[in-house]
C-alpha cells in the first residue's frame, strides 16, 4: 500500500509516514449497530477494533472521513478512539460467514484489504462500554467538559450525523469516560462538502452542555482550531489510503483547503447552534453574571 501518485500526478500530501498502524485481523466478534455496518474484530497487537469496511452501505470515504476527523481530534487532545489501518485478509473473509454487508437485496461478502480500524473503548475482558447514560449519572462522567471540544470540531469539519459517544468504564470503577466515536459523517460523508444547520453535529441531550458557561468552555479545542497549520492537515490526510478515495488527488486537496478556510468561521457556527430554538447552553453567562 501507497499513498504515491502515479508518475505526473499532483503529489500535494505527503507519502504515508505509518504514523497510523497497520494491524491484521485474526478474528471476528459480532456484527456491530448502525448504517455503516461495521463489524468488532479482534487484530494482531492483541487489541480490539471496531472495523469499517470499503464497500460498506453508506461510501468508501466515510474510512477517509474517520482517519482524517480521529487525527484532527487526536490533535485537539479530544477523546476519540486509536485508529489504525485493519488488513483483512481474504481467507478470513471466506471462513467467517457473518463477514456480510446487507444489501438492498441480499448479503454480499465484506471487501478483503485494507479497511479502517477504530480500537474499542475497552476490551469487552475488562469492563463495560455504554452507547448512552442517562441525565442523573452524567456527573459521574470524568471528561463531560470535552463536549465543547468535540462539538466545535463537529462544527468545523460539518458532521452531518447526531454526535456519537460512549460512555466505558473498566471493572470496579464507578465513573465513567466519554469516548467520541464515528466520525464517518464529517465533511458530509461521501460528498465532501460543507452544508452548515444549527443543528447538525450535535449530541442528543442538551445536559451534556450544562458545563459550558461562555466561550472560556471551548478552551483549548477552540483557540486549536482557529491556531491549526496546514502542514498538520496535509500530514494527517497524506497518511489516507487512496483507495479510500478513489484517489481523487484533487478533491482531498480541495477538502484540505476548505478545512483551512473554515477555521475562522467556527466561533459563527457556533454560536447559530447557540441562539438556535433548542437552546443548548441554558448556562452561558452564568459565571459572568456572578462576579
Amino acid at each position: 500500500m501507497s499513498s504515491v501518485p502515479a508518475p505526473g500526478c499532483p503529489a500535494p500530501f505527503a507519502p504515508n509516514g505509518h504514523h497510523t498502524p497497520t494491524v491484521l485481523a485474526v478474528q471476528h466478534v459480532k456484527k456491530m449497530r448502525g448504517g455503516a455496518q461495521s463489524h468488532l474484530m479482534r487484530c494482531s497487537d492483541g487489541c480490539f477494533y471496531v472495523v469499517k469496511f470499503r464497500n460498506n452501505p453508506q461510501h468508501s470515504r466515510v474510512l477517509a472521513n474517520e482517519m482524517l476527523a480521529t487525527g484532527l481530534a487526536h490533535h485537539l487532545g479530544l477523546p476519540v478512539p486509536a485508529a489504525a489501518i485493519v488488513e483483512v485478509g481474504m481467507w478470513l473473509v471466506s471462513r467467517t460467514p457473518e463477514l456480510t454487508m446487507q444489501g438492498p437485496a441480499s448479503a454480499v461478502p465484506c471487501e478483503a484489504g485494507l479497511q479502517f480500524g477504530s480500537q474499542y473503548a475497552v476490551s469487552p475482558l475488562e469492563g463495560q462500554v455504554f452507547d448512552h447514560l442517562p441525565a442523573a449519572m452524567l456527573s459521574r462522567v470524568r471528561n463531560l467538559e470535552c463536549f465543547a471540544g468535540i462539538l466545535a470540531l463537529d462544527k468545523w469539519t460539518c458532521n452531518t450525523d447526531g454526535r456519537q459517544a460512549t460512555f466505558w468504564r473498566r471493572m470496579r470503577e464507578r465513573r465513567y469516560t466519554v469516548t467520541f466515536i464515528d466520525q464517518g459523517h464529517c465533511f458530509n460523508a461521501g460528498d465532501w462538502t460543507f452544508p452548515d444547520h444549527g443543528l447538525r453535529g450535535i449530541y442528543c441531550q442538551n445536559d451534556v452542555y450544562a458545563g459550558i458557561t461562555g466561550w472560556e468552555s471551548f478552551t483549548p479545542w477552540l483557540p486549536r482550531i482557529e491556531e491549526i497549520e496546514e502542514d498538520v492537515i496535509r500530514k494527517l490526510a497524506g497518511e489516507i489510503p487512496p483507495e479510500w478515495y478513489e484517489s481523487d488527488w484533487d478533491g482531498l486537496n480541495q477538502l484540505v483547503t476548505r478545512l483551512m478556510e473554515r477555521r475562522a468561521g467556527v466561533r459563527d457556527l457556533l454560536s447559530a447552534f447557540r441562539l438556535s430554538p433548542r437552546k443548548p447552553f441554558v448556562n452561558w453567562g452564568a459565571c459572568s453574571a456572578t462576579e
